[in-house]
């Protein structure tokens, strides 16, 4: 179930992040529009490649890249918040990476654990 959940979760969020991409862009912060988008949607794209994998080891690998691109981006996203580069409310995007967050660690380590079962 976690694992449908965290498929709409971070598809739902780079769709988020798109949109902050274009903002970013639009007020010509292309380093870290490119930065963000990169992190940002890389979160769903290894959670799709894990679906597939070919071993648990393998699962647990693309999961945990996953979860590196989630706390990337939570950095890009305090960096940007906290420089006040642009005028944009950081609050949603920062509760749902962090919920993104919290369900890959349960996910990553529920699989550790039936691993060594």
């Amino acid at each position: 179930m976690k694992k449908r959940i965290i498929e709409e979760k971070s598809f739902d969020f780079a769709l988020a992040i798109i949109e902050l991409y274009k903002t970013l862009s639009a007020q010509n912060e292309y380093v870290f529009a490119k930065q963000i988008l990169r992190s940002g949607t890389s979160i769903g794209a290894n959670v799709q490649e894990a679906q597939a994998a070919q071993s648990k080891k393998d699962f647990i690998a693309k999961m945990s890249i996953s979860l590196k691109e989630a706390r990337e981006t939570l950095y890009w996203l305090r960096l940007l918040e906290t420089s006040r580069l642009i005028n944009f409310d950081f609050t949603k995007l920062k509760a749902e990476i962090h919920d993104i967050i919290r369900i890959l660690t349960a996910i990553i380590k529920t699989a550790q654990k039936n691993q060594q079962s």
